[in-house]
């Protein structure tokens, strides 16, 4: 097999899209980019991409008449990338189930909580107001419910008696940063294998 194409799917700053390039360049993911793709005509994720050399694919919800022809459009824009694996980085939309559906198994998101606590919005004031002592973030499989999906890594981040939610998601992104990379490499490397629930992964000598 060839070697695996990426594409990310990023509406902001898109420091996870960078942590991502950075491995990539570096030879520690073993991909090359398809694209990027951004609602978000301004999202500072695209100035990330230019630098690079990554294309962009903008499909801005403003240019669409409703939901369902923006969905068309954004599906159409998957689909012509030709990438392997969807990388949901900080992309603010939810995707429509048939979307999900059709690209099973080859999307993947990053979420500031340790799932299934505190899906949805605002997780990391989540994490506080409930009181927890540990939090952390979660990358999983997208599937067609709210941060939902089969989990593929964890990382825990202890909760300060001091923490606001700022300073919360400040050490979360942290972790982001590393474990979002590392679930593209396994991807890539072909490590992952779905048991039930279970997402396992696999050693360079179980091949």
């Amino acid at each position: 097999m060839g070697m695996k194409r990426i594409a990310v799917l990023a509406s902001g700053r898109g420091s996870n899209f960078q942590a991502i390039i950075d491995r990539v360049c570096d030879g520690t993911i073993p991909a090359e980019f398809a694209c990027l793709i951004t609602d978000n005509p301004s999202a500072y994720a695209i100035k990330r991409a230019e630098k690079h050399d990554i294309s962009v694919s903008v499909v801005s919800f403003s240019d669409y008449p409703d939901r369902e022809s923006y969905n068309q459009a954004l599906e159409k824009a998957m689909q012509e990338s030709g990438a392997d694996l969807f990388v949901l980085a900080g992309y603010m939309r939810l995707l429509k189930p048939e979307t999900v559906r059709g690209f099973a198994g080859k999307m993947i998101n990053i979420h500031p909580a340790l799932l299934p606590s505190f899906s949805g919005l605002h997780a990391q004031q989540q994490a506080l107001d409930y009181g927890v002592k540990i939090a952390g973030c979660t990358v999983h499989f997208v599937d067609e419910g709210m941060d939902t999906g089969l989990i593929i890594l964890q990382y825990p981040v202890v909760v300060l008696s001091d923490d606001t939610e700022e300073s919360l998601a400040a050490r979360i992104m942290e972790f982001e940063h590393l474990s979002l990379p590392l679930a593209v490499k396994l991807f890539c490397e072909d490590r992952l294998e779905v048991s039930g629930r279970t997402v396992i992964i696999h050693d360079h000598q179980d091949e």
